[in-house]
């Protein structure tokens, strides 16, 4: 290495830590009390909606289904009127992990590539974000019900 590479090496190493220096800390206590604060109140919806399905008649599974089904639904309207993408900017995981999490990864590569036509746009790009998503979901699936049948079995 010659004095030319080494001077090169010693500012970059000089500029990224003053980067890392002049950098503004993340406020990490406030994004986790706000990613609770949301994640918490798209749960409380979803449970109000189950008890008011529950209220009205519905057995436990069938207004479990429904409750889904509205969730998935809320989600991907919320998504399709921008105010889903919005929460998402403030609330992070708090707005991505409850089941409204899922219908906005289905729905927003939709309404990105829909420019490129339904069937090379939207087709086949809807799952380019819940596609590993639900790959890794059916490998943990089929490895936790391996682990349950060894566990019965033993």
């Amino acid at each position: 290495m010659n004095n030319e590479e080494m001077l090169k090496t010693a500012q970059q190493e000089e500029y990224h830590h003053l980067v890392n220096r002049m950098k503004p800390k993340p406020p990490v206590i406030r994004n986790c009390l706000w990613a609770f604060v949301v994640g918490g109140s798209i749960c409380v919806v979803g449970q109000l909606i189950l008890n008011y399905l529950l209220a009205m008649g519905f057995n436990k599974q069938d207004a479990g289904s429904l409750d889904a089904i509205i969730m998935v639904f809320l989600g991907a309207l919320f998504t399709g009127l921008g105010i889903y993408d919005d929460l998402g900017q403030k609330a992070g995981a708090g707005s991505i992990v409850p089941i409204t999490g899922f219908a906005n990864a289905i729905v927003a590569p939709a309404m990105e590539f829909k420019r490129e036509g339904y069937i090379f746009g939207v087709g086949a790009k809807i799952f380019s974000i819940a596609g590993p998503t639900l790959v890794f979901g059916f490998v943990a699936s089929v490895l936790i019900g391996l682990v349950k049948l060894w566990v019965i079995n033993w």
